[in-house]
């Protein structure tokens, strides 16, 4: 029983510190809150991207949005990442079936291309105010 345990005593050690090498790193990425292939992915954010209103039926010219612009992150592989722009990033507040509100919340939408994951929208909800028709 004593040389089963002292038979290779080096392997031995080497393969529990690996092995608690790898354990901190996968726990210190899935209670960071990135995705599972955080060591292969980048996030940017994004300041200022304009708020856009849309509808089937009414028209959006006089529409209100407060703010008119929001924060997204997004993350990607660091390719894909090195070359993205926001001019990719199109947030939207649907309208469809509201003649007028004044005010109310509405949730943002972000459309991002399929190769790019939404991570997070600040704020993702904006007051809009819709005048009646006249």
């Amino acid at each position: 029983m004593r040389d089963w345990l002292t038979k290779d005593i080096y392997w031995k050690g080497f393969s529990v510190f690996m092995a608690i090498g790898i354990w901190l790193t996968v726990n210190q990425f899935s209670q960071s809150g990135e995705p599972a292939s955080g060591l292969l992915s980048r996030a940017n954010t994004y300041t200022n991207v304009p708020v856009s209103a849309v509808s089937g039926m009414a028209d959006v010219h006089g529409v209100q949005i407060e703010p008119q612009a929001v924060t997204v992150t997004v993350s990607g592989s660091p390719d894909v990442m090195a070359g993205f722009d926001s001019d990719r990033i199109h947030v939207l507040v649907n309208l469809t079936g509201i003649q007028s509100a004044r005010e109310i919340p509405q949730r943002v939408e972000v459309a991002v291309p399929p190769d790019v994951t939404l991570l997070r929208v600040d704020p993702p909800d904006v007051k809009v105010t819709i005048p009646p028709e006249k």
